[in-house]
């Protein structure tokens, strides 16, 4: 623990009037105080996880017996600590070896037997997963950020809230200065893009799209030179949500191109919608120019069925459908979020 409690006296801790729940109160300032003066000489993580376990105990029984603000919130406090101590010992803890997924040991011939000075695992400490995720947060944010979440100033949902748009900022203004201009030195007759479209409309903060990744606006997608990096004849594949559509189509005709047709991609989850809960993308299909048809045997059904993986990526099995049906003509993606072998990609995301 980075700093001690704040000293409390029983002048500073209020008792309620009613005398069984003045008795009530007195037991658990009592234990509290326990509590902090073992924290403050605790080294190993069985004593940060016992104090830890104390003070949620006592602070969950203050509340529910109504034992006044001041006394839950003490019992918060010592909570807050002890989990920011258990954590710091966590942070530096040997990883544990020889587990399954799990956490738990695995077998080794019928049994879970482990040489004795082997690192111990979270199931073996009696630490579940979000217990130690949430102490190991607290024991790296910065000692006046936790000390206003132990006087619950603020909560960690909201520091690491913030931080998040703290490091959204950083890494937009990042890509701002590493992105370099669409390049017309090569053109290419097949494009790509998924652009990040900015959506105005979202029902909690911890949903926004910027909370995953860097947006952009509709004019700003619009105004880049795209067709200045394609061939005169060329085709473009296009990711559209249903309420960008509309947007979709100004960017098409923006970048130079006309609309001819689209596929579905039918994910395995349902999302959000105000209308229809959304599980479904488009893939728009334009042209500039007479680029050639695909072959008729690389067509593919217009509705493609594929998992969803991390938020906003597209399957690899767009990149595989396209390459069937321009198998030999140089490809390009747009916003790529990793380069592709035997493609060029430019955008926000691309290694």
């Amino acid at each position: 623990m980075t700093r001690k409690l704040a000293k409390r006296s029983r002048s500073t801790l209020p008792l309620p009037v009613s005398v069984p729940t003045r008795v009530l109160a007195d037991r658990v300032i009592s234990k509290l105080r326990d509590a902090e003066k073992l924290l403050q000489s605790a080294t190993t993580i069985h004593q940060a996880k016992l104090i830890a376990d104390v003070a949620a105990a006592q602070e969950v029984f203050a509340h529910r017996q109504r034992l006044g603000d001041q006394v839950t919130a003490y019992a918060h406090e010592i909570r807050i600590y002890a989990l920011a101590k258990l954590g710091e010992l966590l942070v530096v803890m040997p990883k544990a070896v020889g587990t399954d997924r799990s956490g738990r040991r695995k077998k080794l011939d019928g049994s879970r037997a482990v040489p004795s000075n082997a690192p111990a695992t979270l199931a073996e400490l009696g630490i579940n997963k979000k217990t130690a995720a949430i102490a190991r947060q607290l024991a790296l944010l910065p000692v006046p950020t936790r000390d206003a979440i132990a006087q619950q100033e603020t909560t960690l949902r909201e520091v690491l809230r913030d931080r998040r748009q703290e490091e959204r900022v950083e890494n937009l203004t990042n890509i701002a200065l590493g992105n370099t201009p669409l390049s017309a030195d090569v053109r290419y007759p097949v494009i790509y893009a998924d652009p990040p479209w900015r959506y105005e409309h979202v029902k909690t903060d911890s949903r926004a799209i910027e909370n995953q990744y860097p947006t952009e606006s509709l004019d700003a997608i619009c105004a880049m030179p795209v067709a200045n990096l394609t061939t005169d004849d060329a085709v473009l594949f296009l990711w559209a949500t249903s309420p960008k559509l509309a947007e979709a189509m100004r960017v098409i005709d923006a970048w130079g191109f006309t609309y001819r047709t689209c596929a579905v991609w039918d994910k395995d989850q349902i999302g959000m919608g105000y209308y229809f809960r959304q599980q479904h993308e488009l893939l728009l299909v334009a042209v500039k120019g007479e680029p050639p048809l695909p072959a008729v045997d690389a067509r593919p059904a217009s509705v493609i069925h594929a998992p969803r993986g991390e938020h906003s990526a597209k399957p690899a099995v767009f990149y595989e459908v396209i390459e069937r049906m321009y198998p030999t003509f140089p490809k390009i993606e747009l916003f790529a979020r990793t380069a592709r072998e035997g493609w060029a990609a430019w955008g926000n995301q691309a290694a």
